[in-house]
């Protein structure tokens, strides 16, 4: 234990006095990160700056609630399909994630709502095809631009007709 502060010395030259000698006795020589910098110096802190380090620090970073990683998964794999080269490859994406949806429906955690009901699977195969279908049948060349032949617009008609017929 450290001795007492004699009195009449002020705390401040006190204690830089016990840091000389301990610096003279060599206490402070090989202590982890000596002579490096300070992680993140000069970087603005917010207000949850040592939750965010402690959750770094345990490596609990990436863990999100359960619900808005599934939301986020939603999101992604509906964005996916649409590119998809298949039809069945759509529905290989999607009948994984109705499962997970079906059993957060069942079973919600604590917590915020999930917010989706299972995705309609024969809904987004339509959209599929029909953005495909429109790629296939519109004419060649930039944007649109048949090489001077104009467009009959016949395309758009068929589309139509898929999407409400």
């Amino acid at each position: 234990m450290t001795e007492r502060k004699p009195t009449g010395l002020s705390f401040e030259s006190w204690i830089d006095g016990q840091i000389r000698e301990a610096e003279a006795r060599g206490e402070f020589d090989g202590l982890p990160g000596s002579g490096k910098p300070l992680p993140d110096a000069g970087r603005p802190l917010d207000d949850n700056w040592w939750i965010k380090q402690k959750l770094a620090s345990e490596g609990l970073v990436a863990m999100i609630h359960p619900t808005l990683a599934l939301r986020k998964e939603i999101e992604d794999v509906l964005e996916e399909a649409l590119a998809a080269p298949s039809e069945r490859s759509v529905r290989r994406l999607l009948e994984p994630v109705n499962e997970k949806i079906a059993a957060n429906l069942r079973m919600p955690p604590p917590g915020p709502a999930l917010g989706y009901r299972l995705i309609d699977i024969d809904e987004v195969v339509a959209k599929w095809r029909a953005a495909h279908s429109a790629d296939v049948e519109r004419p060649q060349g930039a944007k649109g631009e048949s090489g001077g032949k104009p467009s009959s617009g016949r395309w758009r008609f068929r589309l139509r007709r898929r999407r409400h017929g």
